[in-house]
Protein backbone atom coordinates (compact mmCIF):
# COMPACT_ATOMS: atom_id res chain seq x y z
CA UNK A 1 0.00 0.00 0.00
CA UNK A 2 1.42 3.37 -0.97
CA UNK A 3 1.09 6.52 1.08
CA UNK A 4 -0.82 9.53 -0.15
CA UNK A 5 1.12 12.78 -0.38
CA UNK A 6 -0.67 14.02 2.75
CA UNK A 7 0.27 10.88 4.69
CA UNK A 8 3.87 11.14 3.55
CA UNK A 9 4.11 14.80 4.56
CA UNK A 10 2.53 13.99 7.94
CA UNK A 11 5.16 11.25 8.48
CA UNK A 12 7.95 13.66 7.48
CA UNK A 13 6.66 16.27 9.93
CA UNK A 14 6.60 13.69 12.75
CA UNK A 15 10.19 12.68 11.94
CA UNK A 16 11.42 16.28 11.91
CA UNK A 17 9.60 17.05 15.16
CA UNK A 18 11.30 14.03 16.75
CA UNK A 19 14.65 15.04 15.23
CA UNK A 20 14.52 18.62 16.54
CA UNK A 21 13.27 17.52 19.97
CA UNK A 22 16.26 15.17 20.12
CA UNK A 23 18.61 17.99 19.11
CA UNK A 24 17.20 20.30 21.76
CA UNK A 25 17.53 17.61 24.42
CA UNK A 26 20.98 16.65 23.10
CA UNK A 27 19.65 13.10 22.90
CA UNK A 28 21.86 11.89 20.07
CA UNK A 29 20.39 8.37 19.94
CA UNK A 30 17.00 10.00 19.31
CA UNK A 31 18.44 12.25 16.58
CA UNK A 32 20.31 9.38 14.93
CA UNK A 33 17.14 7.28 15.02
CA UNK A 34 15.54 9.66 12.52
CA UNK A 35 18.19 8.84 9.85
CA UNK A 36 18.76 5.83 7.63
CA UNK A 37 21.61 4.03 9.35
CA UNK A 38 23.77 3.21 6.34
CA UNK A 39 26.04 4.75 3.71
CA UNK A 40 23.15 6.51 1.96
CA UNK A 41 22.85 8.96 4.87
CA UNK A 42 24.80 12.22 4.88
CA UNK A 43 24.94 15.70 6.38
CA UNK A 44 25.84 18.71 4.20
CA UNK A 45 27.07 22.02 5.63
CA UNK A 46 26.86 24.24 2.56
CA UNK A 47 28.61 27.38 3.94
CA UNK A 48 31.63 25.24 4.79
CA UNK A 49 31.50 23.36 1.46
CA UNK A 50 31.58 20.19 3.54
CA UNK A 51 29.69 16.93 3.29
CA UNK A 52 29.76 14.33 6.05
CA UNK A 53 29.09 11.06 4.17
CA UNK A 54 27.33 8.01 5.54
CA UNK A 55 25.66 7.44 8.88
CA UNK A 56 29.08 7.80 10.54
CA UNK A 57 29.39 11.21 8.88
CA UNK A 58 26.06 12.26 10.38
CA UNK A 59 27.37 11.26 13.81
CA UNK A 60 30.67 13.08 13.16
CA UNK A 61 28.82 16.31 12.32
CA UNK A 62 26.82 16.24 15.53
CA UNK A 63 29.96 15.58 17.58
CA UNK A 64 31.57 18.69 16.06
CA UNK A 65 28.61 21.00 16.65
CA UNK A 66 28.10 19.62 20.17
CA UNK A 67 31.74 20.38 20.97
CA UNK A 68 31.58 23.93 19.57
CA UNK A 69 28.18 24.97 20.99
CA UNK A 70 27.26 22.37 23.64
CA UNK A 71 24.14 24.20 24.86
CA UNK A 72 22.67 24.97 21.43
CA UNK A 73 18.90 25.17 21.01
CA UNK A 74 16.88 25.03 17.82
CA UNK A 75 13.85 27.31 17.46
CA UNK A 76 11.65 26.63 14.41
CA UNK A 77 10.45 29.82 12.71
CA UNK A 78 9.06 28.43 9.44
CA UNK A 79 7.92 25.07 8.05
CA UNK A 80 7.56 23.98 4.41
CA UNK A 81 6.85 20.47 3.15
CA UNK A 82 6.54 18.55 -0.08
CA UNK A 83 6.59 14.77 -0.52
CA UNK A 84 10.17 13.61 -0.07
CA UNK A 85 11.61 16.87 1.25
CA UNK A 86 10.92 19.36 4.03
CA UNK A 87 12.48 22.71 4.86
CA UNK A 88 12.66 24.32 8.27
CA UNK A 89 13.72 27.87 8.94
CA UNK A 90 15.30 27.80 12.38
CA UNK A 91 17.31 29.95 14.72
CA UNK A 92 20.13 28.15 16.48
CA UNK A 93 21.38 29.82 19.64
CA UNK A 94 23.87 28.84 22.30
CA UNK A 95 27.27 29.56 23.79
CA UNK A 96 30.55 29.17 21.90
CA UNK A 97 32.49 26.74 24.13
CA UNK A 98 34.65 24.79 21.66
CA UNK A 99 36.79 25.52 18.59
CA UNK A 100 34.82 26.29 15.43
CA UNK A 101 36.45 27.06 12.06
CA UNK A 102 39.69 27.96 13.81
CA UNK A 103 38.03 30.34 16.28
CA UNK A 104 38.85 29.41 19.85
CA UNK A 105 36.01 29.67 22.36
CA UNK A 106 35.58 32.71 24.56
CA UNK A 107 32.15 31.81 25.96
CA UNK A 108 30.22 34.29 23.83
CA UNK A 109 26.55 33.83 23.04
CA UNK A 110 25.80 33.08 19.39
CA UNK A 111 22.61 33.05 17.34
CA UNK A 112 22.22 32.35 13.64
CA UNK A 113 19.31 31.69 11.29
CA UNK A 114 19.52 28.47 9.33
CA UNK A 115 17.60 26.98 6.42
CA UNK A 116 17.59 23.23 6.99
CA UNK A 117 16.60 20.94 4.14
CA UNK A 118 15.52 17.44 5.14
CA UNK A 119 15.61 14.79 2.41
CA UNK A 120 13.71 11.56 2.96
CA UNK A 121 13.93 7.98 1.72
CA UNK A 122 11.45 6.24 -0.56
CA UNK A 123 8.87 3.50 -0.06
CA UNK A 124 9.11 1.87 3.37
CA UNK A 125 11.88 4.35 4.26
CA UNK A 126 9.88 7.48 3.40
CA UNK A 127 9.73 8.54 7.08
CA UNK A 128 13.51 8.28 7.54
CA UNK A 129 16.02 11.00 6.77
CA UNK A 130 18.55 10.34 4.06
CA UNK A 131 20.11 13.75 4.59
CA UNK A 132 20.04 17.09 6.27
CA UNK A 133 21.53 20.02 4.35
CA UNK A 134 21.98 23.36 6.11
CA UNK A 135 22.49 26.88 4.81
CA UNK A 136 23.44 29.82 7.05
CA UNK A 137 25.64 32.90 7.13
CA UNK A 138 28.87 31.55 8.56
CA UNK A 139 30.41 35.03 8.73
CA UNK A 140 27.59 36.16 11.06
CA UNK A 141 28.38 33.22 13.32
CA UNK A 142 32.15 33.80 13.20
CA UNK A 143 31.77 37.53 13.89
CA UNK A 144 29.75 36.76 17.02
CA UNK A 145 32.30 34.17 18.14
CA UNK A 146 35.18 36.60 17.64
CA UNK A 147 33.31 39.30 19.56
CA UNK A 148 33.41 41.81 16.73
CA UNK A 149 31.93 45.12 17.79
CA UNK A 150 29.46 45.33 14.89
CA UNK A 151 28.85 41.59 14.50
CA UNK A 152 25.47 40.89 12.94
CA UNK A 153 22.98 39.09 15.13
CA UNK A 154 20.87 38.03 12.16
CA UNK A 155 17.28 38.84 11.30
CA UNK A 156 15.80 38.06 14.70
CA UNK A 157 13.29 35.58 13.26
CA UNK A 158 12.96 33.72 16.57
CA UNK A 159 11.73 36.90 18.24
CA UNK A 160 9.04 37.62 15.62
Amino acid sequence: MTMTDQERIAAQRRTIDEHIKGENEHDWARVYGTFLKDDRAYYDVVPLSTSFPGFQGVQDFYQLIEAAIPDFRVIVTGEYDTPGASVREVTIAGTHRGEYCGVMPQGRPVSVEVAAFYLFGDGDESAKLVAERVYYDNETLLGQMRGEENASTGMGLAER
